[in-house]
């Protein structure tokens, strides 16, 4: 039987939502849709590209505690409201998965709270 646990960030969506930053099932890791809220302070900031930075650094600090990083990313999907505001991540984005080359697909959606412009979620397998 393959281990599975759940990684917790300590978002107050979590317990009332019911679920876990990510979950390590065996070798995959699968992170939910992360926007940009810092978690210990509860805010986000309203641009766009800080947002998508803040969400790596929550997706990147998940992947940490299930014992892997970025480079062990397979796919990616980015969810955003505004088709507009997809390009100027784009930097952001290729610092952290541009080597990786990981699958990916971006869609536009409405999110939860008006105040999020990007949601971001990955698959990881972590390596043996």
């Amino acid at each position: 039987m393959s281990e599975r646990r759940a990684i917790l960030s300590g978002s107050a969506f979590e317990e009332q939502i019911g679920y876990a930053r990510a979950v390590v099932d065996g070798d995959w890791v699968h992170v939910s849709g992360t926007t940009g809220f810092d978690y210990a302070t509860m805010s986000i900031s309203p641009d766009v590209t800080e947002q998508a930075e803040q969400c790596l650094r929550n997706i990147g600090a998940a992947l940490t505690e299930a014992g892997c990083d970025f480079r062990d990313v397979v796919r990616v999907r980015y969810l955003l409201p505004q088709r507009a505001d997809f390009e100027p991540c784009w930097p952001v984005l290729r610092e952290a998965f541009g080597e990786v080359k990981p699958a990916a697909t971006m869609m536009v959606c409405g999110l939860a709270d008006p105040r999020m412009k990007i949601e971001i979620e990955v698959y990881a397998r972590r390596s043996g």
